[in-house]
């Protein structure tokens, strides 16, 4: 019983001394990235996802799109996103999602949705709004746990396999 407990505690410290070089390798590459992002876009966070990874998030904003994107600090940054919330501004206080893309149930979605909501929030946006289609079919379940999870009215018409979602800031 004995020798069991002291194996556990030497895995578990073994555990630890992974998870602190992971994290130490993460703290680099977050450094590395977050400088040549910031050459090109805004950063405005920096999240840890619900596994435990730290991603950058950023902003390109010209007035008439606003496109929050993430990018993981696992790796070198290459020019690319990770994951993207893409909208645009319809009005004065509307703006429209229009694209979500990257990997799901990385929690990359809801760090994008929880900036883009205070974009929209700093701004005096009344709505934000977006549509769900055709294509959307095949995951409509994890669409709606997600945009419900975010406060979204969900309106779902099955019969045209359309619909729509809708947030307004308190």
């Amino acid at each position: 019983m004995f020798l069991l407990a002291q194996e556990e505690e030497l895995k578990d410290a073994k555990e630890l001394k992974e998870d602190l070089e992971d994290l130490e390798f993460q703290m680099f590459r977050m450094r590395e990235n977050v400088k040549k992002i910031a050459k090109k876009s805004k950063v405005i966070g920096i999240e840890p996802t619900k596994g435990a990874e730290w991603v950058i998030v950023y902003l390109h904003n010209d007035g008439y799109q606003c496109k929050v994107m993430l990018t993981s600090c696992d790796s070198a940054f290459d020019g690319t996103w990770d994951f993207s919330i893409m909208a645009s501004y319809k009005d004065e206080d509307h703006l429209h999602i229009g694209d979500i893309k990257g990997p799901e149930n990385q929690g990359y979605g809801s760090i994008c949705m929880k900036y883009l909501k205070e974009i929209a929030y700093e701004q005096n946006i009344r709505y934000v709004t977006g549509d769900i289609a055709k294509r959307d079919w095949d995951h409509l379940d994890r669409l709606i746990h997600f945009y419900e999870k975010h406060h979204f009215d969900v309106n779902i018409d099955t019969e045209k396999q359309a619909g729509d979602i809708v947030w307004q800031p308190a």
